[in-house]
């Protein structure tokens, strides 16, 4: 009986020790990943569109906007980026693999001035975390 009993606590223990390892490994730190945003990848200068003086639009954060700038020779170039907000055309796996790899589902590589950025998975997956539930900073 003591033998079972040690068992099933040793099992018992691996089963949430793997949840918990799972969970970590799944879902990141929103503020770290906010902080990546905002302070080192600086997603907003592209992704989030300005008024007349040139502030953000905290209304539309991360929502996407007209490129504001052109290269100075021809070259494939985004007019466009795309709206981050909620990652609406990557699902987390797909988001995952472009942080960390570059590479967008397909294949395809994204056209400049994106860059195509290599973080570790865990700051990945932190990013992730933060862009599924954006908050815009004060504007002001």
């Amino acid at each position: 009986m003591k033998t079972a009993l040690t068992v099933l606590t040793t099992l018992l223990l691996l089963v949430l020790l793997t949840a918990f390892s799972t969970r970590a490994k799944t879902h990141g730190n929103a503020e770290r990943g906010r902080y990546l945003v905002e302070r080192v990848g600086l997603c907003s200068d592209c992704h989030s569109p300005r008024d007349a003086k040139g502030e953000f639009l905290a209304d539309k954060w991360l929502q996407g906007a007209p490129i504001p700038f052109a290269p100075t020779v021809p070259m494939p170039w985004a007019p466009v980026a795309k709206p981050l907000a909620g990652l609406p055309s990557l699902t987390d796996e797909q988001a995952l693999t472009f942080l960390t790899t570059g590479v967008l589902p397909g294949g395809r590589r994204p056209l400049p001035p994106m860059p195509p950025y290599r973080f570790d998975e865990e700051d990945a997956r932190d990013v992730i975390a933060y862009l599924r539930h954006p908050i815009a900073p004060n504007t002001k």
